[in-house]
């Protein structure tokens, strides 16, 4: 089935229509997913700052003297399962949702750039921060390995006055 030039056109035009609409709408999403992360900040925020602190309130108030009183065993095995949860779990938990969340920012921030090419649009690219800590740190480590080596030299040093004689001394006649 053959096209005219005209057809041709007409769908080479609306595929580059739809094309600049997809890009357009890839700009639009990742404006979309900034607003929903700082949604999620300020909803970290209403929870440490509000509902926190008003369930553990309600827990001390009414659900504490209840389980204290059900068992003398629920304070060890509270503080068993708190430290699970607080050593074990929650760094699991984190390093997971942590590596997941920034393979989906690499991901949406490489469609972005191809958008913002597509459209010809200029790419952005963030400047790198210099920072101090790499500094810091060989100044610490410079100054713990001199410490460490001064250590040592003082302990072997030769004193003279600090080595016994082989000899017992005599006791002054009296």
């Amino acid at each position: 089935m053959s096209l005219s030039k005209k057809r041709k056109k007409e769908l080479r035009k609306l595929q580059e229509s739809a094309a600049h609409l997809w890009e357009a709408q890839q700009v639009v999403l990742a404006g979309a997913g900034g607003v929903a992360r700082e949604a999620g900040r300020q909803l970290g925020h209403f929870n440490r700052e509000q509902v926190a602190p008003r369930v553990d309130a309600k827990y001390h108030q009414y659900l504490e003297p209840v389980v204290d009183r059900v068992s003398p065993y629920v304070d060890s095995s509270r503080k068993a399962s708190k430290q699970f949860i607080d050593k074990s779990l929650v760094p699991a938990v984190g390093g997971v949702v942590g590596k997941a969340l920034s393979a989906v920012d690499a991901a949406n921030e490489a469609r972005i750039k191809l958008a913002r090419k597509r459209a010809g649009l200029p790419i952005v690219e963030p400047k790198k921060k210099s920072s101090a800590g790499p500094i810091i740190a060989l100044v610490l480590g410079i100054a713990a390995a001199g410490a460490v080596l001064y250590a040592a030299w003082q302990t072997l040093r030769a004193d003279d006055e600090l080595w016994v004689a082989d000899d017992p001394l005599a006791s002054p006649d009296a």
